[in-house]
């Protein structure tokens, strides 16, 4: 087993840096892969959900006779059946399983229905009669916050909070409720157990979190509810919160069948959270030469009727709040509020999305008003590594704020219009034939911290075993990863081949078997579950390679080898018929709840960095806009996955450019108005520019591999880039995304 052999010179392929299928990715392309929705089995019931009509009313009596009289019909439950809490959420348990004596948005659960059949559920729910006292609602941020609806105030204070430069510009902005848009509606599948407990197949981005509130809301032990993570069709933030999972559940244990529930579209709009609309009041002040003295900003964000993860992104939108840029004085205040608007949480961005576009609109104010070129402002201003963060943080990564400004800048402009009525703003309707149209370039550049912050404890679970498979060495990888469609099943394959060497890696199906991964959110999942990852590989490693004398060894090609290359020993030789397996918990550096009163402490693990420029047609006649090419910069550490990097990019960019143009709810005094994807917009392939993307590799040294969360950034610093080329065509002011064509449209004389 110790003859000397050959060097081993050829890496193993689809390993770290590199850019290997996705095992979900042809499936997908071709319509075979089983998303949450098409989950079935045998004697399966259908549940579906009666919901409020109203955004605030006293539920005064609920009558059940109609409905359970239809045939077909198994169970109707109301909250006086909830077996266990009445109420979950992510920070505060305040959100009912179903509503009791108040509903307070419009959506609201108030009963469920089980039955054989899911046009018979829908009649049956549409039989039972709700008997409501209308109440008058709160939709207003600005009367929430003088009514003290307040779910949380964090203050940032730096420096001399009554300095002011010479020069000083103001704004207002406003940011409308955009929604998440994943194309998979909630789904899932309850099957009742022989134990009393439930097996759950869903799509989430948070399983054990998910288990921990399904199980404590239905009086049960944590050990008795098993989720496995089904197919999910995209998620952006809006499957870590709560929908289905404690209904079906519910429907199940009564009825000791299978229960499937399916969302349509438009309640899948009332089953989920939104991203937090915002009003924002921001005062810049700078020297004659450009250099900022002081920023003070009045953030309200409406959390709507619940708490979800509102004070947290009130975190973000504070500690973020005045953008990538040195500072010596900051005051900022930043509020979550209830209203009787739907619930708001978890959104790509979180927070930062918010922020940006005004600092970002302030920035170009601010350089209008000092006469300077708006990207030479920003460098002027930039973060660099050891700048210090409005909460006292240092920045000790990579911080290339001047140098991703200049890669957006240099890039070559595109060619102007050629007349081809396709390259106009309406022109493929033939409305117009370019009399209005002008053009317009804007740039942005946003910051983004990266993993969950203020003392959580963040940590990831990995579970790897090596073993003999077929008479080759193969690697099974077990972590509660949710694959929500970013990659990180092919991300875990990748650095399980890297780090042991072998080819042949399967990723297990993410599930409640293994301890959590967290949240497939907040860019963390390759920082959290990858790190992971390649500490139990190295454990497994180390285990190994411990059986054999010779020291410094390592793993590459399936092979033992040393660290000159030469061959060892072969590597399912010495695993013979005893696999290694490791489990280990992994969690990155410390974080520090803020004071809350100043918002100083080290709050953030990493900060990541993305810039734009956007250049736009703007027929100012009709209102219309073209983006006609978008250039975008990115600092993410390390390309894992170049591929899915870029992936990444392009779609963090369209959802920006989604909120800068056509993205938002449409609420009249509580009310839903378009919860429909024929009335709620999102890009199209028509829509989406032509992209250069210039991606830097500035390796964080304290991160796995020196990478950066990727996913976030680029929807930040979108929508204001996209914006400002409006403003750059038109001479506007505009400050409110989405941008409409009445803000931009000039009358005809």
């Amino acid at each position: 087993m110790t003859t000397v052999q050959p060097r081993v010179s050829v890496p193993v392929q689809g390993g770290v840096g590199h850019s290997p299928h996705r095992p979900d990715g042809a499936l997908k392309v071709a319509g075979q892969f089983a998303f949450s929705s098409d989950l079935w089995a045998d004697d399966m019931l259908w549940g579906t959900t009666l919901r409020s009509p109203h955004p605030r009313a006293r539920i005064t009596g609920i009558d059940l006779t109609a409905a359970l009289a239809l045939p077909g019909v198994h169970a109707v439950l109301t909250a006086a059946d909830v077996p266990g809490a009445a109420c979950y959420g992510l920070e505060v348990a305040d959100q009912p399983v179903l509503a009791a004596d108040e509903v307070r948005y419009h959506g609201e659960p108030v009963a469920i229905v089980a039955a054989d059949h899911p046009e018979t559920a829908r009649r049956a729910a549409a039989r039972i009669v709700v008997d409501y006292t209308v109440l008058p609602p709160v939709t207003d941020a600005e009367a929430a916050l003088a009514a003290g609806q307040v779910v949380r105030h964090l203050p940032i204070r730096r420096g001399d909070p009554d300095a002011v430069g010479p020069v000083v510009v103001r704004g207002e902005y406003e940011v409308g409720m955009q929604d998440q848009a994943f194309l998979g509606p909630e789904s899932g599948l309850a099957v009742p157990a022989e134990d009393g407990g439930v097996d759950l197949f869903v799509a989430t981005q948070w399983l054990h979190v998910d288990q921990k509130q399904v199980a404590t809301c239905l009086g049960l032990p944590v050990d008795k509810v098993r989720i496995t993570l089904a197919g999910v069709g995209g998620a952006f933030g809006a499957r870590e919160d709560l929908s289905m999972q404690v209904h079906a559940s519910m429907l199940a244990l009564h009825t000791r069948r299978p229960v499937k529930m399916v969302y349509s579209r438009e309640e899948s709009f009332f089953g989920h959270v939104h991203r937090h609309p915002a009003r924002l009041r921001y005062e810049h002040s700078a020297t004659p030469d450009g250099r900022l003295v002081s920023v003070r900003a009045r953030i309200l964000l409406d959390g709507g009727a619940y708490t979800s993860t509102t004070p947290a992104v009130v975190a973000n939108a504070a500690t973020l709040g005045i953008g990538p840029y040195e500072v010596p004085n900051v005051v900022v205040d930043a509020y979550g509020l209830h209203t009787n608007n739907p619930p708001c949480g978890a959104m790509r961005g979180f927070g930062a999305v918010q922020a940006c576009f005004a600092y970002e609109s302030q920035m170009d104010k601010l350089a209008a008003a000092l006469g300077l070129d708006p990207v030479e402002l920003r460098i002027r201003n930039g973060m660099t590594t050891g700048s210090v963060m409005p909460t006292g943080q240092v920045v000790d990564g990579p911080a290339p704020v001047a140098r991703l400004l200049a890669l957006v800048r240099d890039r070559p402009a595109p060619p102007p219009a050629t007349g081809d009525p396709r390259e106009l703003p309406g022109g493929v309707a033939n409305t117009t034939h370019g009399e209005g149209v002008v053009r317009g370039v804007g740039y942005a550049i946003g910051i983004k911290n990266v993993c969950f912050s203020e003392g959580y404890d963040d940590y990831a679970t990995a579970r790897v075993r090596l073993e003999v498979m077929g008479g080759e060495p193969a690697v099974l990888v077990h972590t509660a990863a949710a694959e929500v469609g970013q990659g990180v099943v092919t991300v875990q394959a990748q650095i399980a081949r890297t780090e042991l060497g072998v080819q042949r890696v399967t990723v297990a199906t993410a599930d409640t078997a293994v301890g959590s991964a967290g949240s497939s959110s907040a860019s963390r999942q390759t920082y959290m579950t990858g790190g992971a990852v390649r500490a139990a590989c190295r454990a497994v490693r180390d285990r190994l390679l411990a059986r054999l004398p010779t020291p410094d060894l390592r793993l590459a090609g399936g092979k033992v080898v040393t660290a000159s290359g030469t061959v060892v020993a072969d590597l399912a030789e010495v695993i013979g018929d005893e696999p290694v397996e490791e489990t280990v918990v992994w969690r990155h550096r410390p974080t520090h709840p803020l004071d809350p009163r100043t918002g100083q402490g080290d709050a953030h693990v990493q900060y990541a960095f993305a810039a734009h420029r956007a250049t736009v047609d703007v027929d100012t006649e009709l209102g219309l806009v073209r983006v006609v090419e978008i250039a975008t910069a990115q600092d993410v550490g390390k390309a894992v996955n170049p591929q899915a990097v870029l992936g990444q990019i392009h779609g963090g960019t369209a959802q920006g450019l989604g909120l800068a143009l056509m993205e938002e709810i449409q609420m009249v005094d509580g009310i839903v108005r378009n919860p429909s994807f024929t009335d709620y917009l999102i890009p199209t392939i028509l829509d989406m520019p032509p992209m250069t993307v210039d991606v830097l590799e500035l390796a964080d040294p304290k991160a796995p591999y020196g990478l950066r969360g990727v996913g976030e950034p680029p929807t930040i610093s979108s929508t204001p880039a996209v914006v400002a080329a409006i403003r750059a065509a038109t001479g506007l002011a505009l400050s409110r995304v989405p941008v409409r064509p009445e803000h931009i449209c000039t009358p005809r004389r």
